[in-house]
């Protein structure tokens, strides 16, 4: 919520942010009221006095929005005593306060690091994703079909940066909730957002976000025309994955939000045009997930089954 007093810096107070869709709208909500501000406005505070929770999605779009901010040209101050100590003891473990110059190391926890990508470093973000995110032990896994997921996740990154036109990178963070047996992982850029570059293409110049955003899910799409690279086949087969597991993936893009889970897939509009892309993947820590035909798709094809055999 930012509240705006004459004479006075701006004040954003964060919410309670947990992974529900409605919370993400409320940063989406924030993220828009930032951009409204006078471009002489050169300072922002932020202060946490409402926040009883601040979840990975919240920590990842709380670190973009700050960029953002002095990526205009402005000044963010954090009000740090206004942190309830669990949420403090969460912002030191995963780095979000050694990033924003609180000299508090990370260390090992149940958080997948903070971290923000300006590059792509194909090696950095590969050894992100696949000792810090999925190589723990937080979920049972076998190695073969953690490095096919590393592979898929790390297209979300590549076209991040190959479509997105973020002007202040790539922002990630993530979350082994033992409580609720699962283990999440947040990718967020502040671009043009999927719906607008799928327009590029003269065919899906007319297409509404939902449309766009379907159309990205769909094996082979890509608005990347090198045949020599299989640029479309990561998200539908991130989202075969999920849907052959109890796992879900929530993506929010320009007006449009999808929620893929076993339960089934949901497409629809949200009041915010955010010009970027927020993706959040959430694994449930109790299966065991298996790749099961590994040669049909060059080594990259994921499918699962549970403890007991279903195909």
């Amino acid at each position: 919520m930012l509240i705006s007093t004459k004479n006075q810096p701006p004040v954003l107070y964060v919410d309670t942010i947990k992974d529900y869709p409605r919370h993400v709208e409320m940063l989406l909500k924030d993220w828009y009221d930032i951009l409204q501000l006078p471009q002489n406005c050169r300072e922002l505070i932020i202060d946490f006095h409402y926040c009883g929770f601040l979840g990975h999605i919240g920590v990842t779009f709380l670190g973009g929005i700050v960029r953002l901010f002095e990526y205009r040209g402005g000044n963010v101050k954090f009000r740090w005593n206004t942190l309830i100590e669990k949420i403090r003891v969460n912002l030191a473990q995963n780095g979000f306060l050694y990033d924003f110059s609180q000299n508090q190391k990370p260390w090992d926890g149940n958080s997948v690091p903070y971290r923000s990508d300006d590059q792509c470093d194909y090696k950095i973000i590969t050894d992100y994703l696949r000792y810090q995110w999925l190589g723990k032990g937080w979920v049972n896994i076998s190695p073969k079909l953690q490095d096919a997921i590393t592979g898929k996740v790390l297209e979300i990154y590549f076209n991040a940066f190959d479509h997105s036109q973020s002007k202040i990178g790539v922002y990630s963070c993530g979350q082994h909730y033992p409580k609720y047996g699962t283990l999440q992982l947040a990718i967020i850029d502040f671009g043009i957002g999927i719906p607008q570059s799928v327009r590029t293409l003269p065919e899906n110049v007319d297409k509404t976000a939902t449309e766009a955003l379907k159309w990205a899910f769909m094996s082979g799409n890509s608005t990347k025309n090198d045949k020599n690279i299989d640029r479309g086949a990561g998200l539908h087969l991130l989202e075969q994955f999920i849907l052959k597991n109890r796992g879900n993936l929530m993506i929010f893009s320009n007006d449009a939000y999808a929620k893929i889970s076993y339960n089934g897939t949901v497409y629809e509009n949200v009041c915010t045009n955010f010009s970027g892309t927020l993706v959040n993947i959430t694994f449930q820590c109790d299966e065991q997930y298996y790749v099961l035909d590994s040669d049909s798709l060059r080594g990259e094809a994921i499918v699962s089954q549970h403890k007991r055999r279903i195909f």
